[in-house]
């Protein structure tokens, strides 16, 4: 296993380089991109508290790429996970993440299977130190699942983080929502 390695981007630069292209972001938009806070927070603040919808939770084998984005061993036991925020059936943002097993306690991994509770709280209630680090934002095209669950064709904006806690990576996250949310 190597040493955890850090991708130190900018993020003003990384938001001005898709203003640059054309792409006009809201200030919402903005800091749901750049935040290095929780973004079940921000959602809760905004829209009241904010609900999940488990797309997807299975405990699978680390492939080489989650193995080498997580900096564990090839073949040790993550929990993979897709979710939906949404309020009042509104759909916000689309998340999935990766978490080695070994890098939890047994409260946590029975919250984690739970299901429906957004990662943050369970972060928040077990009082686990940790810190965010941003490695890419950017805008992708969206898929056939995306445009059914946001009723929308727009492409989204999206960011990859990892949560750290004690210089080892818990948790991998991408998120993603369409250009034509949080434009207010």
């Amino acid at each position: 296993m190597s040493k955890m390695k850090e991708k130190d981007i900018n993020i003003f630069k990384e938001v001005s380089k898709l203003e640059n292209k054309g792409y006009k972001l809201s200030n919402m938009q903005k800091i749901l991109l750049a935040t290095d806070g929780s973004i079940t927070i921000i959602l809760d603040v905004l829209n009241g508290e904010i609900s999940i919808k488990t797309l997807v939770q299975r405990f699978e084998k680390a492939d080489s790429k989650i193995a080498e984005i997580l900096d564990i061993e090839e073949n040790e036991k993550v929990n993979y996970r897709v979710v939906l925020m949404y309020k009042d059936n509104k759909p916000l943002i689309y998340a999935k993440s990766y978490i080695p097993l070994k890098r939890l306690g047994n409260e946590i991994k029975e919250d984690l299977i739970k299901a429906n509770i957004p990662i943050g709280r369970i972060l928040r209630k077990h009082n686990i130190e940790s810190r965010r680090e941003i490695e890419n934002i950017g805008i992708e095209p969206s898929d056939n699942e995306l445009v059914k669950l946001f009723n929308s064709k727009e492409d989204l904006l999206t960011r990859k983080y990892v949560i750290i806690r004690d210089n080892e990576r818990l948790i991998w996250i991408k998120e993603a929502f369409p250009l034509n949310h949080f434009t207010e």
